[in-house]
């Protein structure tokens, strides 16, 4: 009877467990910005719930060899966004708070940090 009562509570507590909810890996809402199309027109792109905190590389834009910078971000997250010139968070940067204004069209980029933090 009481292994029964033992292995009842343990399989109770190993439910409620797998149950927590995990730490938070996505910034919540929208991340988006504008670039050229290989047709020459302009695109829009939408990152969803993007991963955070990290260094997301713009793929369209990644070559600065081929494809002229995104550019108009417009930071509708929960979190800071620190956008840069160059792939891999590198080159010059500015910062765009959580629920901000869409940037200008002259604000150029290839990558974007995401983080809680300034």
């Amino acid at each position: 009877m009481r292994l029964r009562h033992t292995v009842a509570a343990a399989l109770g507590a190993l439910a409620l467990v797998v149950t927590l909810p995990a730490s938070a890996s996505a910034a919540t809402g929208d991340f988006s910005y504008k670039y050229v199309g290989l047709d020459g027109l302009p695109r829009s792109v939408t990152l969803h719930d993007p991963h955070s905190p990290g260094c997301i590389t713009l793929p369209e834009v990644a070559d600065p060899y081929v494809f002229p910078p995104a550019f108009a971000p417009h930071n509708n997250t929960d979190v800071w966004a620190t956008v840069f010139t160059e792939p891999g968070c590198t080159g010059d940067s500015w910062k765009l708070k959580p629920h901000g204004n869409p940037a200008t069209d002259r604000l150029k980029l290839r990558s974007v940090y995401l983080s809680d933090s300034r």
